[in-house]
């Protein structure tokens, strides 16, 4: 008697621990969705923030730079408005406008960018549909009921029954 007890026990828990997860994966679908969409948020401002400090470092060494010698500012106006350079004695190299774009999509190029992550797991997509997340809460109920219809310890019969 003991080891059927044992048993309907171990099925009531198993039952309803899977019934009871699945009505709570159902209720939290929205959540879960949202919860995901966030994360990616913050990642992606996080990798913003990196790169606007990463642009302000850089600028404050050009300005530094500039307020330390200033010839700075002659050698680099050409290159930063495209206008010919003054110094006839120098032989400056052309550059093509290809190899100017090939250039910066090199440099722009982050590491993160190339395998990007899935922004939320497939099953989560798949259980967030209406008409599947019904079901899972039907089919999680419908193990709560079995477990306790089913599988409740068996009350000890006294001796007069």
């Amino acid at each position: 008697m003991q080891r059927k007890n044992i048993l309907r026990t171990l099925l009531f828990i198993v039952f309803f621990s899977i019934g009871a997860t699945a009505m709570y994966l159902s209720i939290i679908c929205d959540e879960l969705l949202q919860s995901y969409d966030l994360k990616q948020q913050l990642k992606a401002e996080k990798e913003l923030r990196n790169r606007l400090e990463s642009l302000t470092v850089d600028y404050d060494a050009v300005l530094e730079n500039l307020q330390k010698d200033p010839n700075l500012l002659q050698r680099i106006a050409p290159a930063t408005l495209g206008t010919e350079r003054e110094d006839e004695q120098t032989i400056y190299p052309k550059v093509t406008p290809e190899q100017l774009n090939a250039a910066r999509k090199a440099l722009s190029k982050e590491p993160d960018q190339q395998f990007p992550e899935p922004a939320v797991p497939d099953w989560i997509t798949r259980c967030s549909r209406p008409p599947r997340r019904i079901v899972l809460f039907l089919a999680g109920a419908s193990l709560i009921l079995i477990s306790f219809v089913f599988f409740v310890p068996a009350r000890q019969r006294s001796r007069e029954e």
